[in-house]
């Protein structure tokens, strides 16, 4: 355990960003001839590729996010990678990139969180030392199809609280643009999904609002998800709703609270359609996802038409933050989690 005793960065951790921040050592593995290397850490942040490779010329890009804690009895852990890993494989083969096993993926975590033990945030800093396993075409392509080769990578770089000063409640508009088509890739996490939503989210903060709110692309009558983030509805009588829809990132986190909301809370839960005509009459609304856990949602701008949450616009909702309080709990080490959620980095 040697490496715990590391002496951690000088770092003002309560004043970080959500941005990069370089740090000691990263993981890397090749595909090659149809096989995985043994994969080992680096101290090169650089990588070079060909000009011509699959990633820069048909975007064949697929990548995940999590976070290593610190819990209140010093340990470091992560949260639930077993999952990052099997949406990983999920996305390679929607973009037909080889998956990288589920063992390896974990091990590959563990590994670079050890090697990077300095970086990761102080308990009680609402930092933490956020995780990006991404893989990537290295190999030339100039007509349309696969990469030969591939490369699978994580960096870490330790983030700041996604909250400064409390979790304000968050003002959305109802976007005019689509994030996914119905059989589309809105289901993974490709790097293609995120660079088309970057003109939509440009465009809501020129106009004064947090987030879009995205509707289904075929009715464009039902509630999907955000950019970067699923919905969470809680009705009048406490009833956790979420919806349904093949085109939306299966959230670790969305999937997390309702299994909170269930267990631990005893309330009523609900994956479902929901449109767009039922939100005014829910009580309160977040959004979940690694980052922030819950980003609670005031309002909601459907072209002028206002669509305000009794919650208010100065607090998270009650059961929001009922299921905010358990969910880091369970993370921070707080509440006891339930097996196999947390994973400590031995």
């Amino acid at each position: 355990m040697e490496w715990m005793e590391m002496e951690k960065k000088n770092l003002d951790w309560s004043n970080l960003d959500f941005g990069y921040i370089q740090t000691d050592k990263r993981y890397v593995s090749n595909f090659k001839d149809g096989a995985w290397d043994d994969g080992c850490l680096t101290s090169d942040a650089s990588i070079v590729l060909n000009e011509c490779a699959g990633v820069f010329q048909y975007a064949q890009t697929v990548f995940e996010g999590l976070k290593a804690y610190t819990t209140e009895d010093g340990k470091i852990v992560t949260f639930r990678p077993d999952l990052n890993a099997e949406r990983m494989i999920d996305s390679a083969k929607r973009l037909e990139m080889p998956a990288f096993p589920k063992e390896r993926f974990i091990d590959a975590v563990t590994q670079t969180v050890k090697a990077n033990a300095a970086w990761v945030p102080p308990f009680g800093s609402g930092a933490t030392l956020y995780i990006r396993p991404y893989m990537f075409g290295s190999s030339p392509v100039i007509g349309v199809s696969p990469a030969a080769e591939y490369q699978f990578r994580i960096l870490t770089t330790p983030v700041g609280p996604y909250f400064k000063g409390g979790a304000k409640p968050i003002t959305i508009k109802v976007s005019d643009f689509d994030r996914a088509a119905p059989h589309g890739t809105g289901h993974i996490k490709a790097g293609l999904n995120y660079a088309m939503s970057l003109h939509a989210i440009v465009t809501a903060h020129e106009e004064g609002y947090a987030e879009n709110m995205y509707l289904d692309a075929a009715t464009r009558t039902k509630v999907e998800e955000t950019g970067g983030a699923n919905f969470i509805f809680i009705t009048k009588d406490k009833k956790v709703v979420t919806p349904k829809s093949s085109s939306i990132l299966p959230s670790i986190t969305r999937r997390s609270l309702l299994y909170v909301a269930k267990e631990y809370l005893g309330l009523e839960t609900e994956e479902r359609e929901v449109t767009l005509e039922e939100v005014p009459e829910f009580a309160e609304c977040g959004l979940c996802g690694t980052a922030a856990v819950v980003s609670p949602v005031g309002k909601i701008v459907d072209h002028g038409r206002e669509i305000c949450f009794a919650s208010g616009m100065d607090e998270m909702g009650p059961v929001t933050k009922q299921l905010y309080d358990t969910l880091t709990g369970i993370q921070m080490g707080r509440i006891e989690a339930p097996e196999g959620w947390i994973h400590v980095i031995e």
